[in-house]
């Protein structure tokens, strides 16, 4: 397919990026306008047979640009602000993004008349104590950072009803792998644990998260983007649910770290408890996750380990000032 990957220098979509190139032959534009969570770097593998156009989803310049050549036939949209502590201290900048840019996009798509394919997050649902939410569960988000991807995924959705818009929504579980910016829960503690820094939990670490490897969950978005109905959504869930503070021990003892880093912290503002997806819709698309929670870690961890070129100069540079604000606590240098 000839397709536009919007945020594909981020972790999810240079993961999508180079599954379609590798797996698939996509032709394969990237647009990115390279915040501090998008790196060029993420895409080293395919640099050479994709065509990269830096800029923002919510600058319709750019947007242009990107659809100007060569024709294409989808989009797919990473592009967004994720982090929910950065929701929290500055949720405009998700407004913006992840808001005001769908909407560019959707307009564009429709001018273009392309198949439009949203990445979402489990998170658009809320907390669920038991069970597990499917694609017709309420939508309740807690936070800035989720409430402005369900406004999203509800923008999308009016596109198909209103303008008969080849629209698909695919919200993803709680995503690690290799690549992943170290804000977010595993690159975190695997990198302290390397370190020897403090590992900051929040709270008491018995929030439960429902873990997909990254390539699975590239892979989900691939069957959506090839077989979705239009109009549909699909969660996409990953095959293991633990708890935070059993993946932090289970990441000490991959790392030989030992338990006395762990230091708990202030619980987050309106910290979901726990998350659980049904993938049963996205199954009926012939979707399998192939990558336990165990075997995945591990993985993980390995490429961090040999991988300090990608990760030294994120720890080195402004998420440094970040971490420190964030945990009150600074970082070994």
């Amino acid at each position: 397919m000839k397709l536009l990957v919007c945020g594909g220098a981020g972790f999810i979509g240079s993961t999508f990026v180079e599954l379609r190139v590798r797996e698939h032959g996509d032709e394969v534009t990237v647009l990115d306008k390279l915040t501090y969570a998008g790196r060029k770097e993420n895409l080293a593998a395919v640099q050479s047979e994709i065509r990269f156009v830096e800029g923002a989803i919510e600058d319709p310049a750019a947007v242009a640009e990107a659809l100007g050549a060569p024709p294409l036939e989808a989009i797919v949209n990473f592009a967004a602000e994720t982090h929910v502590d950065r929701s929290i201290a500055e949720p405009f900048a998700f407004t913006v993004t992840n808001g005001l840019g769908t909407h560019v996009l959707l307009e564009a798509a429709r001018e273009h008349d392309l198949r439009y394919v949203q990445v979402s997050t489990d998170e658009v649902y809320g907390s669920i104590e038991t069970g597990s939410f499917t694609e017709r569960s309420p939508l309740t988000p807690s936070s800035p950072y989720s409430a402005t991807k369900t406004g999203a995924d509800l923008l999308v959705a009016s596109y198909f009803r209103t303008y008969g818009l080849h629209t698909s929504v695919c919200r993803g579980s709680n995503n690690y792998g290799p690549r992943q910016y170290p804000e977010k829960l595993i690159p975190l503690m695997i990198l302290n644990a390397l370190a020897g820094d403090r590992l900051p939990v929040y709270g008491d670490g018995k929030n439960v998260r429902n873990w997909l490897f990254v390539e699975d969950f590239g892979r989900g978005i691939g069957h959506v983007l090839e077989q979705g109905e239009p109009g549909e959504t699909y969660n996409c869930g990953g095959p293991d649910e633990c708890e935070n503070l059993a993946a932090v021990r289970r990441i000490l003892e991959l790392t030989g770290g030992d338990e006395s880093l762990i230091e708990h912290v202030a619980d987050r503002p309106g910290h979901d408890r726990r998350y659980s997806l049904s993938c049963e819709k996205l199954q009926g698309l012939g979707w399998r996750s192939r990558t336990s929670f165990a075997d995945g870690l591990g993985q993980t961890v390995d490429w961090y380990r040999n991988n300090a070129w990608w990760w030294e100069p994120i720890r080195s540079g402004a998420y440094r000032e970040y971490y420190e604000r964030q945990y009150g606590r600074a970082l070994k240098t």
